[in-house]
């Protein structure tokens, strides 16, 4: 397994950095620059901005400082916040974004995995039909509209939770974004745990073991569960990737200070190594969750190996 684990992360190596290369020339085709404004620079202010961040030299030539600085862990300075480098700022948003997006996956696997099973169950019956209908409403519906329909009711009109904004922490502040942002995930893993569950509750072993007289509590959660479960275990691998990096329309709707809404703010702003920063926090975070699914998979089912 140590073998696996080695070789995964060796072969992660050229796909982080086809991604960086991508990422780092596709911002670079957009039109614009990190100094360019409506009223515009004085062009020696900007010229001399531009030497500091080496943004005068040939293209191929950032290209190797950025890598030499990347594999050193520099992700560079931020273009439009001067104060602050990128890792300054990921340093006060990935906590706040992992702590939303921790939050909001559990949720969606906790709820969305009850409410599967309890369809699969019930089959063809009101409870099937009334999850099926709330998983495709949670899949179609937004949430740039999710979020302003809570916000409407439930901070405007009926005055119980907070409109927008982070308040230290506090748990009525999270509310709103965490379900916002699991809506759509419970949605999946709820039709991914039905479709699953139904399949493993006609597989062979578990008919012997309702033939063997044990209780449908028993059958479901000690039998059926660890087969039905591996689909939801892929899915959660992307997904604990996205939620834990932050939702960048989610933050900026609720004012949360992640580095979602950060990603958002560098693209307008042309700010390339924030934007950057971004794409290599995001894409190691995948590359680390997919592993961790494929680890999961040989420890519930027997049948696969790594060896």
């Amino acid at each position: 397994m140590l073998g696996y684990v080695i070789r995964r992360l060796l072969t992660a190596i050229p796909t982080l950095f086809l991604i960086v290369t991508i990422a780092f020339f596709l911002i670079r085709i957009a039109p614009g620059g990190p100094f360019n404004q409506e009223r515009g620079l004085n062009p020696m202010v900007k010229a001399n901005l531009e030497r500091l961040y080496r943004l005068d030299e040939p293209l191929w030539r950032q290209y190797l400082h950025y890598l030499g600085d990347l594999l050193q862990g520099n992700l560079g300075p931020s273009y439009n916040l001067p104060d602050f480098t990128v890792a300054d700022l990921f340093r006060v948003g990935l906590p706040v974004s992992m702590e939303l997006g921790s939050m909001a996956l559990i949720f969606a696997l906790v709820a969305g995995g009850a409410l599967g099973i309890v369809a699969a169950l019930y089959q063809n019956k009101a409870g099937d039909y009334a999850v099926v209908a709330l998983a495709t409403a949670g899949s179609t519906v937004p949430n740039f509209v999710v979020a302003p329909l809570y916000q409407l009711v439930f901070a405007l009109t009926l005055n119980l939770v907070p409109v927008a904004g982070w308040g230290g922490g506090s748990f009525a502040n999270k509310i709103g974004p965490v379900l916002t942002l699991a809506l759509p995930q419970l949605a999946v893993v709820a039709r991914l745990m039905r479709g699953s569950m139904i399949e493993a509750l006609r597989s062979h072993h578990v008919r012997t073991a309702r033939a063997l007289g044990l209780s449908d509590t028993t059958v479901v959660l000690k039998h059926a569960l660890r087969g039905a479960v591996l689909p939801i275990v892929s899915y959660a691998g992307p997904a604990a990737a996205s939620l834990l990096t932050g939702s960048i329309i989610v933050e900026s709707i609720f004012a949360i200070p992640g580095i979602g809404r950060y990603f958002i703010e560098a693209a307008l702003n042309r700010d390339y190594t924030l934007v950057m920063g971004t794409v290599v926090v995001i894409a190691v975070f995948i590359i680390l969750f997919n592993l961790l699914v494929d680890l999961l998979y040989a420890a519930l089912d027997p049948r696969v190996r790594y060896d």
